[in-house]
């Protein structure tokens, strides 16, 4: 395999000394870029032709959501690949569908990076086999959908913060948003929800089995690596 391009953005900087030490112990490195921002990432992709970009998910400011659709939108042979600290039931299928080129946690990146990175370079999709189940899954039921998964990914953001007991003004500070954006968020969520008020928010979440690690986007220092 020759030489490869490799931007990592992830808002930790020891996730991406992680993520980079994995890589340069198995792939033949060529250049190396560091984001800690969709911003950053923006800069790098515009000036170089990288080969492949690993993004978390969750950052401060701008989604990796927004980022993955944004570069995918200047760049759609460019692959993506999330590694992102939720489980795939979360964000996986999501993300796919807005183009990322597969799907990993970190909790199973040390095992999978190579060989993801490989794959998707190469052209290719890579799905592990738990995001393979979800998908399919995904798939068994089209026509009969729950309603939140019509939700934009903030909103779905704000959703989950809300279904755990988070106030209007936590979730902003979680998300990075003004408490004025979260409170736009909620009045969406509702009207799409078919919902009045928050009470009735977290009674959705709960009667529909959302499991609401989207309360871990905490971008203050106490959310998991």
């Amino acid at each position: 395999m020759s030489a490869i391009d490799v931007v990592v953005c992830d808002d930790h900087p020891v996730v991406r000394w992680g993520l980079k030490q994995i890589l340069e112990s198995d792939v033949p490195i060529g250049r190396m870029g560091e984001a800690g921002s969709a911003p950053e990432l923006f800069t790098l992709v515009r000036t170089h032709d990288w080969h492949v970009v690993i993004l978390d998910i969750s950052l401060p400011g701008l989604s990796g959501m927004d980022a993955l659709r944004q570069i995918k939108h200047e760049r759609p042979r460019l692959p993506i690949l999330i590694v992102s600290v939720h489980p795939p039931e979360h964000y996986a299928v999501r993300t796919l569908r807005a183009g990322a080129a597969g799907y990993l946690t970190k909790i199973t990146a040390a095992d999978e990076l190579v060989r993801a990175v490989r794959t998707v370079v190469g052209g290719h999709k890579y799905v592990t086999s738990e995001v393979a189940e979800r998908l399919a899954i995904d798939l068994e039921r089209p026509f009969d959908r729950p309603a939140h998964e019509a939700l934009t990914d903030r909103e779905y953001q704000v959703l989950c913060l809300l279904g755990s007991g988070r106030t209007a003004t936590e979730a902003a500070v979680t998300l990075c948003l003004s408490v004025k954006t979260v409170s736009t968020h909620r009045t969406h969520v509702l009207q799409k929800l078919g919902l009045k008020t928050t009470a009735e928010l977290i009674r959705y979440v709960v009667e529909h089995d959302i499991t609401c690690d989207g309360a871990h986007l905490a971008r203050n220092g106490t959310s998991p690596v």
